[in-house]
């Protein structure tokens, strides 16, 4: 009977996966396809998927040339003008689009590894101790890399929010230091373990630990060996972290589409996913990254 349903699904179903392929965005675009591909061939549902390049071609004229009526999905596209077309076209296919805009469609599930989701976790361990004054430090140089995640704290931190110069001299236990910078100019400050300090993913750097006792949030499949596609799809093509965790968000994109496949009717979705934790109730698709504590020899899951 399985193998019946396999089958049906094999021969009755099509997940359309608009990426781009070729261009400035193509980078992106291919690590999430390795990502989708992996998590596909690891899955035990023979879904076909239709890629197709996304790059100087108008959302609308795609969907005409390829959704038909095996196509029971969308993945992507990418691009945000993307998006914001495909929604305004109003899908009769269920899509997961692959970013998020403000103007949404019942139809459209956004998905996204946004900073702001970052920051949310974040500032949870960041309450969770008891710190009601936050320093903000951040490299010279550096101010653009972490504009989103500053707006996302400064939008959602009940506590105050001091940005300085230069690292304070001393604290008191309820405050703590927010770092947002290189790893390089992190690993310069002497003596930080005995602070409560915090600092963005972006600052995480695989050949040079960060300092111990520094509290980050991010992708858990980076960290934790617990999803054998995205370890697989570094072998075959090893990267920098970035796009490793977009290895990571097609293997979440292939699931939550799959899902929708499989079940046409579900309402609602949690899983612990590549990305963090998953939850779907309405149009957007809610991710709560791991976060993790530096220690003396490793990373410490918290």
């Amino acid at each position: 009977m399985l193998g019946m349903v396999g089958f049906t699904i094999q021969v009755h179903a099509e997940i359309l996966v608009i990426l781009p392929e070729t261009g400035p965005m193509s980078r992106a675009g291919l690590s999430i396809k390795q990502g989708i591909l992996s998590a596909a061939q690891a899955s035990k549902n023979e879904i076909p998927l239709k890629f197709v390049d996304s790059d100087q071609k108008t959302i609308k004229a795609l969907l005409k040339q390829h959704v038909n009526k095996k196509t029971k999905m969308i993945i992507g596209p990418l691009a945000r003008p993307d998006v914001e077309a495909l929604i305004n076209l109003k899908p009769k296919v269920p899509v997961l689009a692959l970013n998020e805009v403000y103007p949404s469609y019942k139809s459209v599930w956004q998905y996204s590894l946004s900073k702001n989701d970052d920051a949310l976790a974040l500032l949870d361990y960041i309450q969770h101790d008891k710190v009601s004054k936050l320093y903000v430090v951040r490299e010279k140089g550096t101010e653009a890399e972490s504009i989103n995640f500053l707006n996302a704290l400064f939008a959602n931190y009940m506590g105050e929010v001091d940005p300085v110069e230069h690292m304070p001299k001393s604290i008191s236990d309820r405050e703590g230091i927010l770092l947002l910078g290189s790893n390089q100019w992190l690993t310069s400050f002497p003596k930080l373990q005995k602070k409560k300090i915090y600092t963005q993913a972006i600052a995480v750097d695989e050949k040079k630990a960060l300092p111990k006792g520094m509290k980050f949030c991010d992708v858990p499949a980076l960290y934790i060996a617990e999803w054998d596609d995205v370890v697989k799809a570094y072998k075959d093509k090893p990267t920098s972290l970035p796009y490793q965790r977009l290895y990571a968000f097609g293997g979440d994109a292939w699931h939550i589409a799959e899902q929708f496949v499989l079940d046409p009717n579900v309402k609602s979705l949690t899983f612990n996913g590549r990305t963090g934790k998953i939850k779907i109730d309405g149009n957007r698709v809610e991710r709560i990254p791991q976060c993790f504590e530096r220690s003396k020899n490793n990373l410490v899951p918290l």
